[in-house]
């Protein structure tokens, strides 16, 4: 006679329930730290890889497939062209009238388009419109139909209606960079005037009713209620701006064909195409890549410094 089999006691109903949640929460963790590690991969893999390898390359000088280092005469002889000086002057005058024009503009548009009662999303489209076109096909046609120097220009042909004089546009080293900022500001602004429409409809009516009953007028609720209620908005989209402005490349290369007339449109990220895809010289535009770095690098400390204090 064998002795029936005895059964283990089943644990308490807690129990299973506690350990269900804790196997839920591990497979839960994996599934999401499967998800971060790739994407910290493709990250590392196609962000800072390049960026650390482009640091050591701008040490380093590689001649007929040798290469040695060479410290900071990359650096030195970077600085010491003309032509380094230049581009950064470009920039930053760039960089100024896209501050003035395509980060104010797409503030006021938005207030604009905020106040209308009916169409809203007819307009909007309209507005985000010039984003949805390739870059390249934009400028294009800024180039071979807006700034046609001759009166069959579209803005020539404007000036000319309003008896003005007329401009060579591209061709002109004057107005080379204006150009570029009108181009750049219609390409670009329907995305800011989004997000500020966004931050303006989460403004409470009650403060625009407060300010009409002392007597605001729409400059004074602009003022005193738009303005500090999207102020983090607005130095974030500044910031970024900045950022975006200063890397400035496309404009340049198909409105002014690179350079343009007496380099009037060099700029930093040419300049950095010009070395490593004409002159063959990888190693210095390293080295311009890693100066650019470090510029946007400061202002970007320099916003987060402000906005700390702020709050």
């Amino acid at each position: 006679m064998t002795a029936p089999a005895t059964r283990r006691p089943e644990p308490p109903r807690e129990v299973k329930t506690r350990r269900s949640k804790t196997g839920r929460k591990v497979r839960d963790n994996l599934t999401g730290h499967a998800f971060l590690i790739g994407a910290v991969l493709c990250f590392a893999l196609f962000m800072w890889f390049p960026m650390v390898r482009g640091i050591v390359m701008s040490f380093q000088r590689t001649r007929r497939g040798e290469t040695t280092w060479v410290g900071w005469d990359n650096y030195t002889r970077i600085v010491a062209d003309p032509s380094f000086w230049i581009a950064w002057k470009n920039t930053f005058i760039f960089t100024i009238l896209a501050l003035v024009l395509g980060y104010l503009l797409p503030f006021f548009v938005a207030i604009l388009l905020n106040e209308f009662r009916h169409a809203k999303g007819y307009l909007r489209i309209l507005v985000y419109l010039p984003v949805m076109l390739p870059p390249a096909s934009a400028l294009f046609l800024f180039k071979y139909y807006a700034y046609d120097p001759s009166e069959a220009g579209l803005f020539n042909a404007i000036l000319k209606a309003l008896h003005l004089p007329t401009s060579e546009w591209m061709q002109s080293p004057t107005m080379t960079i204006p150009a570029m900022v009108i181009a750049s500001t219609w390409m670009n602004m329907g995305s800011a005037v989004l997000i500020y429409l966004a931050s303006l409809q989460n403004i409470p009516g009650e403060l625009y009713e407060a300010a009409e009953l002392d007597g605001a007028g729409v400059w004074r609720r602009i003022w005193n209620v738009t303005i500090p209620q999207t102020r983090l908005i607005l130095t974030l989209l500044a910031m970024l701006q900045i950022v975006a402005t200063m890397q400035l490349f496309i404009e340049p290369l198909i409105l002014a064909n690179g350079a343009g007339t007496q380099d009037s449109a060099t700029s930093v990220a040419y300049l950095i195409y010009q070395h490593g895809f004409f002159q063959n010289d990888l190693n210095g535009a390293a080295a311009l890549s890693v100066i650019m770095l470090i510029v946007l690098a400061a202002f970007s400390a320099v916003y987060v410094r402000l906005t700390t204090k702020q709050d």
